[in-house]
């Protein structure tokens, strides 16, 4: 499934600010927007706000603007088209008291709206009718239920407006969040509330609730489209509705199946899982238990018993076991699932890279990974700089130099079926977090560790902010290198720098100098100096995007050491470095040949 665009948390004062910040802390993936040079906490700066209020609201990003309607309603007023497709836009003021949803209240802006007001103290403007008077939006139905003729709400809800009372025909679930309407056996209207697969009549709304739960189980290996077409097959066979779908649940060895999780995908519904025990006790409930398949797992049944678990005890079974070639399933029926309640869900880890320091040049996907993540791992300095994003999550602080122990610990709480942010500095995979991850999932055979899934969202580096700061001395072939001893012996340094140092790459060298070890960068130096020229640039960069930055460019044969230390990363140049003046500073860059190509195409 895509990722839907984060909300946007619009802030043209240092109060509306201040305000989008506490709102970012219960929006989980929402970003704050500030107008450079009068909001300076925000993740994303603008200079022109009609220009970026067009651009999020044409990309489908949520708008919650922290100023005056006017301002939101004149700037989108152009863009307007379809109401249906447009992202809700609500207007706050910058004290929180009046919460306005102004586009998309029945899509969302109506409930955010509400939301918001209960976090600010405030009140929310709703101005649509339905919610105004019954508090019902019926084109806008709670999580989990659907309506199959949204076009028909707008003629219920205005039916219900002039007086009258539609019929409420209940086939399946619990709709108690229509109680509030005024309902009479003999109205005009008929709003259904049905799992099945059926077309409404003219007259008729139809609503599909969250009743059903497929159960499924395969082989190893399942070919994706096997396990989906059945399942699509076997709802349509029964006459269900695969809008009512909740989820899609199996045995926990199955956590990592690709055809599981495809098929859940497709029906836009979460992969849920239950152990061995707590499936071989729905057996009495099972039409068709099997001691070959308790052999293999434990239990007499995976598809049946895993559906039944999942709708619980007074739910029940409505269609047994069917099969393909490799694959099965079942459907059960409950009366209203809440899908996040039910067994447990496969364990996540984003491994994830705050940049080096400041906010600003962490990238959107580590916000949105962090924002989603029930536990953040760390080390704790780390995890600091995250700020108001880590609020509320459960905090797993380490000390430096516990790698080892926080990357074990948060594969754990992932095996565990939880959402877990493992944070890095700069880049998790440039001497950081991933390798080690891969290297222990690679060394351990822990089963619960295989069947989490991973993402590694990369993080802006030292040397690539060192590098923009100082203009451009990498671009042309470069290399990394740590100087630390710790974990690679100080032989195969040598040879990596003598190496690059003969081929004539650039050098970016990090961890270069601790209070224990001193000679390791004057050692650099030197090695790169017998290869290239004195005067060759080297960037100096310290404590990078923090309080306290420096930043220099010296002479290869000027670099003093000192000062350097493992805040610091250093870049030194390649034989064609320069070093120029320009913008009333120095700085330094790396050609890679277009002056000889400019020189071909001009002929001079």
């Amino acid at each position: 499934m895509g990722v839907n665009p984060a909300i946007a948390l619009v802030a043209l004062t240092a109060d509306g600010g201040t305000l989008a910040r506490r709102l970012q802390e219960s929006l989980p993936g929402a970003q704050v927007h500030g107008l450079s040079g009068r909001v300076e906490d925000c993740d994303i700066a603008f200079t022109k706000t009609g220009d970026a209020l067009t651009s999020l609201f044409r990309a489908g990003h949520p708008i919650i603007g922290i100023c005056a309607s006017g301002i939101l309603i004149r700037t989108l007023s152009a863009s307007l088209s379809d109401k249906h497709t447009e992202p809700p836009v609500i207007a706050i003021s910058p004290d929180g008291a009046s919460i306005v949803p102004l586009l998309g209240g029945h899509h969302g802006a109506n409930r955010l709206a509400t939301e918001i007001a209960h976090l600010t103290g405030g009140t929310a403007a709703i101005t649509t009718a339905g919610e105004t008077i019954h508090g019902i939006a019926l084109d806008d139905p709670p999580l989990g239920w659907t309506v199959a003729n949204p076009e028909r709400a707008k003629d219920v809800m205005a039916d219900i407006l002039a007086g009258g009372k539609p019929c409420l025909v209940i086939e399946a679930g619990d709709p108690g969040w229509l109680e509030s309407l005024p309902l009479d056996h003999s109205g005009d209207w008929m709003i259904r509330i049905s799992d099945r697969n059926i077309t409404p009549n003219p007259n008729e709304l139809l609503i599909y609730p969250p009743t059903l739960v497929v159960g499924v189980g395969c082989e190893r290996d399942c070919d994706p489209n096997e396990l989906r077409d059945l399942v699509y097959q076997t709802l349509s066979d029964a006459g269900l509705a695969p809008q009512s779908v909740t989820a899609i649940v199996s045995i926990d060895v199955k956590a990592d199946e690709p055809a599981l999780h495809v098929t859940a995908d497709s029906f836009g519904v979460p992969a849920r899982f239950f152990s061995a025990v707590q499936l071989e006790a729905e057996t009495p409930r099972t039409e068709n238990p099997s001691d070959i398949v308790f052999r293999e797992v434990g239990t007499h049944g995976v598809s049946e018993s895993a559906a039944l678990a999942a709708v619980g005890p007074k739910g029940s079974l409505i269609v047994a076991k069917h099969k393909s070639r490799r694959a099965t399933c079942a459907i059960a029926r409950g009366q209203h699932v809440e899908s996040s309640t039910i067994g447990r869900a496969r364990g996540h880890l984003s491994i994830v890279g705050t940049g080096p320091g400041n906010h600003e040049y962490r990238i959107p996907a580590t916000d949105i990974a962090v924002a989603k993540a029930q536990d953040v791992v760390g080390y704790g300095p780390y995890l600091d700089l995250l700020g108001p994003l880590v609020a509320g999550k459960t905090r797993h602080d380490f000390n430096l130099g516990a790698e080892i122990d926080r990357c074990s610990h948060a594969l754990e709480l992932a095996g565990q079926g939880r959402n877990v942010a493992l944070v890095s500095s700069g880049d998790p995979g440039i001497f950081a977090m991933a390798t080690l991850v891969f290297e222990l999932l690679d060394q351990e055979a822990n089963p619960n560790w295989q069947r989490i899934s991973i993402d590694v969202h990369p993080g802006v580096s030292a040397m690539q902010l060192a590098a923009a700061r100082a203009g451009a001395p990498l671009g042309h072939d470069f290399c990394a290198i740590s100087l630390s001893d710790l974990l690679t012996p100080w032989p195969a340094i040598l040879g990596r720098l003598e190496a690059a140092a003969e081929v004539d790459f650039v050098v970016a060298l990090y961890n270069p100098r601790s209070r224990k070890r001193h000679h390791q960068i004057e050692t650099a130096r030197d090695i790169l100096l017998a290869h290239r020229p004195a005067d060759t640039p080297v960037i100096v960069a310290r404590n990078l995007a923090r309080d306290g930055e420096t930043l220099e460019i010296v002479r290869l044969s000027d670099l003093q050491v000192e000062s350097i230390d493992m805040l610091t990363v250093v870049i030194i140049g390649n034989s064609q470095s320069r070093l120029m003046a320009s913008s009333g500073r120095a700085w330094a860059y790396t050609p890679r040949g277009y002056a000889k190509k400019r020189t071909t195409q001009t002929g001079t």
